[in-house]
């Protein structure tokens, strides 16, 4: 074979052939034939021969010139097995002059392939998986140049394109050929937001696929390349600069970073050659794509995994700015199942909640942004499916499970009837809630338990009304900062106040302060990096150490409660001091609006987050000084048994329902009994049923809960005798065991207690 590959360099010519060849009007098998003929012919070989992925995962010879023709559909050879197999399952090209002397060298005396030494294999790869594999072979020994390696892996890109899309072999043929994922799978994440749906998906961030892979004009669609280039590269320091468009939450840090990779040379170099070859620039990004897929997502460190995300990312950007489409412009489905690596909050707003019927993440937490907001929405969500997007396609059918976190793609027609039949249960449970929307939440034994909902988006105010809450326990200001592209300004931030307080009427609203820092960072606040955010500076401690930024905040709460109850608490106060502080603020504020004769509101309340295990040595300094208190189990309980809540790998290592949890809490509601402190409970415990009964036991008797929360947990205080169950309370947090959680739910069995 002569240095130079192609008898005529550039692939563009072959390509023109190949096409050709596969609009004809032959059958399947003859066109195929055509088409391995015409590249041996083109590229100097003696032997090209084309093997595709069975759905066993086997590699079958489908068509051969130089090789014995009674071989094709014959020779078969199991995943892994020879050079051809080594080719598929490492996904990268493979060049040999001397093939029978390497290890992974396999002998088929079938095909005749005796006299060949050169091997050069090239992967058929959809989705960043091998489908099947090109190879071309020659006699004499020698080693393939680096344009010969490229002008393969290119017309290997052209027949996958072609195997998968149906143009080179029709349906029947196709109909056991893995050309992408195809079969039922089931995925065992984790649950973020209740509830079950099905839909067909919609990837964010979806790749655009290329329509056209030949260039008309390889140097116009180079020119095309790099204005795109340059877009992308304009795009990204607009968001450095605080411009318009956001990613899912970003810090600077992280942009800068991001902006790096689009300045990789590699990956520019890459595109570049891959045009070169006679390819569109989309066709170009979408083979860079599955080049560095492929190579990637085989490597176990999870920083280089993490860079093939960054490349995926950039890619379906260039490919959206090529294509000139423009975000929030697209077409949905109306039974969308969002897929997505992560969300922040911004991201999932920005898609038709009517349109939404569940989202799939591959990482986040059930404590991130997007689980929050899909709970607010009353989406399910479900999270940590790792290698979720690899294996579907833009609108897949498939199944979210937020009861069991699960996800099942592609299911089938049994699996569908089934979570039919169970949506049908959850329908008639939630018409169950509904009616009971108006009933006062009172206990069998008569006791009158205060039922509030939490909140920070707009959706929530809706849910006020709809779940039949007595009102707010806990409004998360944030998320007005977190979906926002600069610092909201004060007359922005008392419109929202003022908004919240006229929906809830008369039923009152708690606002906690803002809490941001840790796994919440805002792009336009500097901040240092700090090597445990969680532990750092982050809400209460932030607003100490920037008073202008929560005294802002103060004013704008103020002025929006005007005539009205104010109820406002400081989260993560760790000691007394900083809650004296942080009050101090609240009282400078009230002097400067008095000064300039502005309206106040009618009746201020102050008080704190118990959510550092800190103040639980010190209540009795702390109640004095607030007005009540509100007790954060999600970080109150991440600090006491030192396990990261959004990281998975220790997240479950604890059971909220253990008596060292339960014996803080009965702590903390003895003590503000004992002096007159009305408290209250805002984490995730007080929206589920057998949780929130173990607080009632406890003495609590006013929750917080998520709006999906509150139906469920109503039904179980109408159902609960809590004289009977105190009684056995005390008994269980004497317990040696980790959890409580079976004798729980044997007591409330026991008790009749819906759960």
């Amino acid at each position: 074979m002569p240095a130079g590959g192609l008898t005529t360099r550039g692939p563009r010519n072959l390509l023109r052939q190949i096409r050709e060849a596969m609009a004809g009007a032959a059958p399947a098998q003859e066109r195929l034939d055509t088409v391995v003929r015409i590249i041996a012919q083109s590229m100097v070989a003696e032997v090209c021969s084309i093997y595709l992925r069975r759905a066993s995962g086997e590699l079958e010879l489908f068509a051969t010139q130089g090789l014995k023709p009674e071989a094709v559909h014959k020779t078969r050879l199991r995943p892994g097995e020879g050079l051809v197999g080594e080719v598929a399952r490492s996904a990268q090209p493979i060049s040999l002059s001397d093939a029978p002397s390497h290890p992974s060298f396999a002998y088929r005396p079938e095909t005749g392939e005796d006299p060949y030494h050169a091997f050069l294999g090239a992967p058929l790869l959809r989705g960043g998986r091998a489908i099947g594999v090109l190879v071309v072979q020659n006699r004499s020994e020698r080693r393939y140049d680096e344009d010969e390696v490229e002008d393969i892996q290119t017309i290997a890109m052209v027949l996958a394109e072609t195997v998968a899309s149906g143009e080179l072999l029709g349906q029947e043929e196709l109909r056991d050929i893995e050309v992408a994922p195809h079969r039922p799978e089931r995925l065992k994440g984790q649950r973020f937001a209740e509830g079950l749906a099905f839909g067909h998906v919609v990837l964010h961030e979806a790749p655009v696929p290329p329509e056209n892979l030949l260039a008309e004009d390889p140097q116009a669609e180079e020119v095309r390349l790099h204005e795109a280039l340059v877009g992308l590269k304009a795009n990204i320091d607009k968001m450095l600069e605080g411009g318009q468009g956001s990613l899912a939450g970003p810090s600077f840090e992280v942009l800068e970073t991001y902006r790096m990779f689009a300045d990789d040379r590699g990956w520019n170099r890459s595109l570049v050659e891959a045009v070169r070859t006679g390819l569109t620039a989309e066709a170009a990004v979408d083979r860079v794509r599955n080049e560095h897929r492929a190579r990637f997502a085989k490597a176990r460190d999870p920083y280089i995994k993490e860079r093939l995300h960054d490349f995926e990312d950039l890619a379906n950007r260039l490919l959206r700015v090529l294509a000139g489409d423009r975000p929030g412009e697209r077409e949905l489905p109306d039974d969308a199942i969002l897929v997505a690596r992560n969300l922040g909050p911004a991201d999932l707003l920005e898609y038709p909640r009517h349109k939404l019927r569940g989202l799939l993440l591959e990482e986040g937490s059930a404590a991130s942004h997007a689980a929050i907001v899909a709970r607010a929405l009353q989406i399910p969500c479900v999270g940590r499916l790792m290698g979720l997007r690899d294996r579907l396609s833009e609108g897949d059918l498939v199944i979210a499970d937020g009861e069991t976190g699960e996800a099942y793609l592609r299911p089938r027609p049994d699996m569908l009837a089934a979570v039919e039949s169970r949506m049908q249960v959850r329908s008639q449970r939630e018409a169950e809630f509904a009616a009971l929307r108006d009933t006062p939440a009172v206990t069998l034994d008569g006791q009158r338990i205060t039922l509030l909902t939490n909140a920070g988006l707009a959706v929530d105010l809706e849910n006020l009304d709809a779940v039949g809450a007595e009102g707010i326990g806990l409004f998360r200001t944030e998320f007005q900062f977190m979906v926002s592209d600069e610092l909201p300004r004060l007359d922005s931030q008392t419109a929202l106040y003022r908004r919240v307080l006229d929906t809830a009427g008369r039923r009152p609203v708690t606002f906690r302060t803002l809490d941001i820092g840790g796994d919440k960072v805002l792009p336009y606040l500097e901040t240092e990096r700090e090597e445990n955010p969680a532990l750092g500076r982050r809400a209460v401690r932030l607003g100490l150490d920037r008073p202008g930024l929560l005294r802002l905040q103060l004013r704008a709460l103020l002025t929006a409660a005007a005539g009205r109850e104010l109820r406002v608490m400081f989260p993560m106060i760790a000691t007394v001091d900083e809650f004296r502080h942080a009050r101090e603020l609240v009282d400078i504020e009230c002097a400067w609006a008095r000064r300039r004769g502005r309206a106040l509101p009618d009746l201020l309340r102050v008080g704190a987050m118990i959510e550092c295990p800190s103040l639980l040595w010190h209540l009795d300094a702390l109640l004095p000084l607030t007005d009540f208190v509100s007790v954060g189990t999600n970080d109150l309980f991440q600090y006491m048994f030192a396990a990261d809540r959004t990281n998975p790998l220790v997240a479950d290592r604890y059971d909220p329902l253990s008596p060292p949890a339960l014996r803080a809490l009965a702590e903390i509601q003895r003590r503000c009994a004992d002096t007159g402190t009305p408290v209250s409970v805002c984490g995730e415990l007080a929206g589920r049923p057998l949780e929130a009964f173990a607080l009632l036991t406890l003495g609590f008797t006013r929750l917080s809960a998520p709006a999906g929360g509150v139906g469920p947990v109503k039904r179980m205080i109408l159902s609960a005798d809590l004289g009977a169950a105190r009684r056995s309370m005390t008994s269980l947090l004497g317990s040696s065991s980790a959890s409580i959680r079976g004798e729980l739910e044997s007591l409330a069995r026991k008790l009749n207690v819906a759960i």
